[in-house]
């Protein structure tokens, strides 16, 4: 409970696209805000994009015009739309919900990071 799984990760060629996933069973009851982030080797973990339950969608610079981030009430699932993949998106990506609209006491426990996704792109 409360952990989202991601899915859609691979390996593409520079100019690429891929399509991730973020499922979270309680995603459209609790009303969460979900973030994706990467961590490459050797470097930090940083931010991509986020969506708040209200649709409001923000974006690292690094991705702007390039990655699309929307939701699917109905699935559960948010998902981030990667096209013109560049070797330096090489990363592990996780997804996180972040807030919660509903409280603790429904059940709805945000701050779980998922297991990741593998996306490498080459040159």
């Amino acid at each position: 409970q409360g952990q989202p799984v991601e899915s859609g990760g691979g390996s593409v060629q520079d100019g690429g696209s891929l399509r991730l996933s973020c499922a979270a069973s309680e995603y459209t009851y609790c009303g969460y805000d979900i973030n994706w982030y990467r961590q490459a080797p050797g470097k930090e973990r940083e931010f991509v994009s986020g969506i708040e339950f209200d649709g409001t969608t923000n974006y690292a610079e690094s991705v702007k015009g390039r990655f699309t981030i929307s939701q699917d009430r109905t699935k559960n699932t948010v998902y981030l739309q990667m096209n013109s993949l560049r070797p330096e998106d090489t990363a592990m990506y996780y997804c996180k919900t972040e807030y919660a609209m509903r409280p603790v006491d429904d059940g709805c426990r945000p701050g779980y990071w998922g297991q990741g996704t593998q996306v490498t792109v080459s040159s």
